[in-house]
This record gives C-alpha cells, structure tokens and sequence, in this order.
C-alpha cells in the first residue's frame, strides 16, 4: 500500500473533511456541535445513542437523500417541525461552510425539498453539493446486498457513478419520469402515437446513456480492483468480478449507442399492448442487475458465508474510494461506515484501519465496542456518544 500512502499524503492539501458539524432538532439530537481534524473519527456509545443519526447527518451533506433515503419531514426530532445541519467542510477547492435542512413552513407545506446553503448563499437544490463533497457508504441494511432484490443493486451503483458524473441523476430522473407518463398513458388506455413515441424517445436516449454510464464505471472499478489484486496477493478482502447483466448494456458492448438507441425506442413501440397489461415498462435499464461474484472461489457472492459477503463489500467500497481518490488527484471521498465491525474479525478490522489510512480518507465509524477500533491507536480521533446523543 505504499504508493497509496504517498498518493495521499501529496495530496494532504486536498483532502475533504468534515472541521465542524452542528446538528439542530436531527433525530434524536436536540443540539450537538463538535469539532474534527482530518482524521478518522470513531463514534462509539450505546445502542439508541444517535451514532447512525449522525453519520446521516454528514450524509445529506452530499447530495440525494442520505444514507437512509428517509422523507425529509421524518428527520426532524419529536416535537419540531424543522431540522439543520451545519458543517464546515474542507473540499478541494477550500473549505467551505455548507448547510442544509428543512425548515418548519416547508413541512407545513409538504414541500419534499431541503433547503441547501454554500457559504450562506441559497442554493437551487442539493445537487450543487457534488462540486464539494463525495461520499460513500456502507450500512448493516446493505449486508444482504447480494441476495436481495436487484433494485439494491442498481442503486448501490448508481450511487458510486454519481460520484464521478453528478449529471447522470438528471439522466435518471428524465427516464423514470417519462417511463412513468407513458406506464400511465398505457394505463388509461390512451393509444396516441405521437404522445407514446415521443415519451419512447425520451426514454431511449435516457436509457442508454444511463447504461453506457454503469458499464464505464464497473469497468472502472473491475481495473481498479485487479491493480488492488496485483498490489496485494493476500488482500484480507477478496477481490470480486463484476458483470452486467441487461439487454442494453449487452447490446452497447457490440454495437453504437445510437444504434442501440433506435432499437430501444422500436422495442417500446412494438410491446406496447404487453406493458399495458403488465402495468409497467418490462425492457430498459431499470431492469438490469450488478451481479458480483468471489473471485478467489470463483463462486456467486450470493452463495457465500455472510463473513465472506462482508468482505466483499468492504472490498468493493475501497477499491471505489481509491478510484474515486485516483480520479481526484488524491482527494478521498468520506466514508461513513455504519457497525462496521459486525462480521469482520480482528485481523479484518486491522486490515480495514491501515487501507483506510493509506487511501487518506476522513472514515466515519460506528460501533458499541471502543475496544473493535484499538488497532487504528492515534490514527484516529474518538468521540463517544451518552445514553440520550450527547457527547461523552
């Protein structure tokens, strides 16, 4: 890990960390102000104590819905109507005083949006937040991520090509939306052709993009995690393979994009009457699925222990945050990683500590046990969090 090591350490200058974080009315937090340096940051204390509360906190100070993708009005503590987060930050291009939250006429309103300051400056929305902060994480709901659904799959990913392209979100929202108008035209019976193409169209070209745009990050991430597998032959984290598995990624492998456009939008006019009895568009990208796999066992990631699952995450989510860090010259996302001692042993802790380290990420970790965190030593900073969220 030694080039790694240097990488960041040439890089120290522009690392992203959170300095200071102020939570008012956030969940389980009345009020809670603390001040950071730039390194690790373990948040220990006993469960109910507001530990995830927080890390999800410094979540929404990337964009989207944070780690929990919760309903904004559902954050505010018991009894409020409105919640802040405040943090500075330093970013690569300084640091930066972000703030953001709900405040009580918007939950008054039903409004579903967040307010978002940039060094008290109003904001549109929160995607401005990409050109400031990246973050990754890794909760105990994604443990089952291989097994579940697809859905989770296809979200864990587009979460980690946001981090290298803040624009697909548009390219997402502009399918789903015109994929819902045209499931509900085909629900009212509707049969205009015009109308129909014309959403078709929107939904081909959305469509693709969104899978050239998966293909070019799990090929990203597959060179990433073979130079981590030539780095270190005896990884404590097993190295994965990655595969798409969808009709337009498979077409955009032989074919050009445009190409492969004009197939879609024909496909969706010619299974018109099927999706109208199904009730939802059955081709597109919102279909396809990351299917991952151990590599050293050459087995499905499904079919291992739930030990070796874990692994296999925590590999994933490094080699994406070395990506990231190489793609930023050296700048690391922030990590937030929820109990993230769970299933791991001490010598996978260990190993977890010194890669954090070497990438030269401001890691946020969870956990009830100090004693899980002793390897990283004065690597890290503590705070550990009283029976009612209050710092101990």
């Amino acid at each position: 890990m030694a080039e790694v090591s240097g990488m960041a350490a040439a890089s120290a200058g522009a690392r992203v960390w959170v300095e200071r974080l102020t939570l008012t009315d956030f969940r389980n937090h009345a009020r809670l102000s603390h001040t950071f340096d730039a390194r690790p940051v373990v948040l220990t204390g006993p469960n109910g104590a507001g530990k995830t509360n927080l890390i999800e906190a410094i979540s929404l100070l990337a964009p989207g819905q944070g780690l929990r993708r919760a309903p904004y009005p559902e954050i505010a503590r018991r009894g409020a109507d409105a919640w802040a987060v405040a943090a500075r930050v330093h970013t690569p291009i300084g640091p930066v005083d972000i703030g953001t939250g709900l405040t009580g006429a918007s939950t008054a309103s039903n409004r579903a949006g967040r307010t978002v300051r940039i060094d008290g400056e109003a904001q549109s929305g929160s995607g401005i937040l990409a050109e400031y902060v990246e973050m990754v994480w890794l909760t105990p709901a994604m443990d089952g991520l291989f097994t579940g659904a697809g859905g989770d799959r296809r979200r864990f990913l587009d979460r980690m090509i946001l981090c290298f392209d803040p624009g697909y979100r548009t390219r997402v929202n502009h399918f789903e939306r015109a994929m819902a108008q045209r499931n509900r035209l085909l629900e009212e019976g509707v049969r205009d052709n015009a109308r129909l193409e014309g959403l078709e169209i929107v939904m081909a070209e959305t469509g693709v993009a969104m899978a050239a745009a998966r293909a070019q990050t799990v090929a990203a991430l597959a060179t990433m995690i073979e130079a981590r597998r030539d780095r270190t032959t005896a990884s404590a984290f097993p190295w994965a393979k990655l595969e798409l598995e969808g009709e337009l990624e498979a077409a955009l492998a032989v074919r050009a994009a445009v190409e492969v456009e004009d197939a879609y939008a024909r496909t969706l006019a010619s299974v018109r009457e099927r999706d109208r009895a199904a009730g939802r568009a059955l081709d597109g990208p919102h279909r396809s699925d990351l299917v991952v796999g151990h590599g050293p066992k050459d087995a499905p990631a499904r079919q291992c222990s739930t030990g070796e699952q874990k692994a296999l995450l925590v590999g994933l989510i490094l080699a994406h945050a070395e990506l990231m860090a190489e793609r930023r010259r050296g700048a690391a996302p922030i990590l937030l990683l929820d109990e993230i001692a769970a299933h791991l042993d001490a010598a996978r802790r260990a190993a977890l500590f010194d890669e954090i380290i070497a990438i030269g990420t401001q890691a946020w970790m969870t956990g009830t046990d100090l004693e899980a965190f002793s390897a990283l030593g004065e690597r890290a900073q503590r705070l550990t969090l009283g029976e009612y969220g209050t710092p101990q």
